[in-house]
């Protein structure tokens, strides 16, 4: 009963992308190739919202879910291994039409196909935590 609040912000979560389109295979596709504005958009927000929701932890001294303070660390200056890491990403992204927070909604709509792109997802997280202790952070 304690996690319901999870559960509703992802519905909520899912209609936002499903209203915005965002989920699209289409808008997605748009994007990447540099077509449409909607997904850069949307991004943007994100951004900004982001920002502003980093900004209000830091200032409020809010805590997380367990009542621990919510901490940020400076970032490495090694960037070579985000450039690596987010072409990783973004060709996933641009060769399967989804991000992980889509690939949920295109189930809920009835694309089984996303269903393997799902399960490379789960496969990848698996690899990456076998691995992560072995790469640099």
């Amino acid at each position: 009963m304690r996690l319901i609040k999870f559960l509703l912000v992802g519905i909520v979560f899912g209609i936002v992308m499903a209203k915005s389109e965002a989920f699209s295979w289409y808008r997605i596709q748009e994007m990447f190739r540099f077509q449409a504005f909607h997904m850069y958009g949307i991004i943007g927000i994100a951004v900004v919202l982001g920002v502003i929701g980093v900004a209000l932890i830091k200032k409020t001294g809010l805590r997380d879910f367990a009542g621990n303070p919510i901490l940020f660390h400076p970032k490495d200056k090694s960037y070579a291994r985000y450039l690596v890491g987010g072409t990783i990403f973004g060709l996933g992204w641009a060769l399967s039409g989804a991000c992980p927070g889509s690939i949920v909604v295109n189930i809920g709509y009835g694309y089984l196909t996303f269903l393997i792109v799902f399960a490379f997802a789960l496969l990848g997280t698996f690899f990456y935590a076998l691995i992560k202790d072995k790469l640099p952070h």
